[in-house]
């Protein structure tokens, strides 16, 4: 919800024209009330986002007014205003619901600055709202799993730890849903109907991100024009999410780690401590133990973060779960698109199924959204993505890889020979260095693999050495 509809209500007749022009000079659509009364009846029959409330005013004050306001309709925004005598009595509004409050007189700047303030913690008011509405609808459906998946004990124990504020910290490579179990913690916590506010830390440069969480005064740098709340305080009450924890400066850690030993931080130039209720969820891609050996990293704000441990394994230790996701991926991007794709061959999820997923969960999405647009298909193939992804097709018996045990080497290395040969397996013993008898015992334990390789191979057909038989495993 954006900031469009503003009631502008003071007694004094210039200020109030003076502001009401130069909100309509930004484009707000701006009525006026000459009092408290006409003010609340004013928003008896309508709607605002925001008001500008003056303290004293005849017939009914501000702080009548806000009381009566914030009873009917807790989203507005109200922003009061008062001269220097005042500024307790504004403070107090504040704590009744007031926003901020902005001292007469004031500067179309001031208020510009202002008005940007509100718009930025509407937009992340707005974002917690999307976010709720997708947990609501229950967004943990993007860990669709097989029962055997590592992710299983992980997701089966997200009510277990939203019950507690401990800290969490959910360790794992990018794109393996770290930020989908933090929001599955938070919306299972007794939380869940106050703040959840995120915070890149990779993003901000040191300075940006300490007055991102910690919010600054007046003054305090060169730019600071307005008072600005912090991320902490906004989360007052319910849920930060700090995201790629690992790339904060050690200044920045020591400043966290004083919030979660005693829950009080200074905004930047401040000196008024402030104290706040927040949860903390973490999420790194790095090991933070490692970077503690580093120095890079401080080791008591690590135990502090990680009350509640969780490590999400990357999708290559979890290949059980690729064709689950692939399919429910199809399905969720084939609904409402006109695209023929209806289905995944076999082939195809074999392929899939081998893949390393360097992107995890996040390049499977991408993928399968992407063969949804571009694929004219019923049935997804193979060949379909092989110029999408760097996948592994199914080898060759030239093909050798790290992984294989000896006797698949030994295998392949027989079939390639017996290829070169055309399936001569006295010549293929020569080049082996291995007796016929040797080779042809090794492929009777093959027979069923000879099919695959296409050879026409009859293991009865040459002639018998007398040899003593040789391991062929040298």
């Amino acid at each position: 919800m954006s900031i469009e509809k503003i009631l502008v209500v003071d007694d004094d007749e210039l200020s109030r024209a003076y502001l009401s022009e130069a909100l309509q000079r930004d484009g707000y659509s701006v009525d006026n009330a000459c009092d408290g009364q006409e003010a609340v009846g004013l928003t008896d029959k309508q709607n605002y986002d925001m008001l500008f409330l003056d303290m004293r005013m005849p017939r009914m004050g501000g702080m009548e007014v806000l009381e009566k306001v914030k009873k009917t309709s807790k989203e507005t925004t109200v922003i009061i205003m008062t001269a220097y005598g005042s500024i307790e009595t504004a403070v107090e509004a504040m704590r009744k619901g007031a926003y901020d409050y902005i001292i007469k007189p004031f500067s179309p700047e001031n208020i510009e600055l202002l008005l940007k303030r509100v718009q930025e913690r509407q937009k992340l008011i707005d974002e917690n709202k999307y976010w709720r509405s997708k947990l609501d609808s229950n967004v943990e459906n993007e860990f669709v799993i097989d029962k055997r998946s590592k992710m299983f004990g992980i997701l089966n124990n997200v009510k277990r730890m939203a019950q507690s504020k401990a800290s969490v910290l959910i360790q794992g490579e990018s794109g393996t849903g770290k930020e989908i179990i933090a929001q599955s913690i938070y919306a299972h916590s007794q939380r869940n109907t106050k703040p959840f506010i995120k915070v890149n830390c990779a993003a901000l440069s040191e300075s940006l991100l300490e007055s991102e969480l910690f919010g600054h005064e007046k003054g305090a740098f060169t730019g600071a024009d307005l008072k600005r709340m912090g991320r902490f305080e906004l989360a007052n009450g319910g849920t930060l999410l700090l995201d790629e924890i690992s790339e904060v400066s050690p200044k920045i850690q020591s400043k966290l780690l004083r919030v979660l030993e005693l829950e009080e931080f200074e905004r930047v130039g401040g000196s008024k401590t402030l104290k706040v209720d927040v949860r903390i969820i973490a999420t790194t891609n790095r090991d933070l133990e490692q970077e503690i050996e580093k120095n890079n990293f401080r080791q008591d704000l690590y135990f502090r973060l990680n009350v509640i441990p969780v490590i999400v394994p990357p999708l290559r230790e979890r290949r059980e779960d690729v064709p689950v996701l692939a399919e429910y991926f199809l399905e969720k991007f084939k609904t409402g698109m006109d695209t023929p794709l209806k289905r995944i061959s076999k082939e195809a999820i074999d392929v899939l199924s081998q893949h390393d997923w360097p992107g995890n969960v996040r390049e499977i999405k991408n993928l399968i959204h992407r063969c949804t647009v571009m694929i004219d298909s019923e049935v997804l193939m193979p060949e379909h993505f092989e110029n999408m992804l760097n996948v592994r097709k199914p080898k060759k018996a030239s093909e050798l890889s790290v992984g294989q045990t000896i006797e698949d080497v030994e295998r392949e290395l027989i079939y390639k020979t017996l290829e070169k040969t055309g399936g001569n397996k006295t010549r293929a013993a020569e080049i082996l260095d291995v007796t016929p008898r040797t080779l042809r015992n090794k492929l009777s334990r093959y027979k069923e693999l000879e099919a695959g390789f296409g050879l026409d191979i009859d293991t009865d057909s040459d002639e018998e050495s007398n040899v003593v038989e040789e391991s062929f495993s040298h």
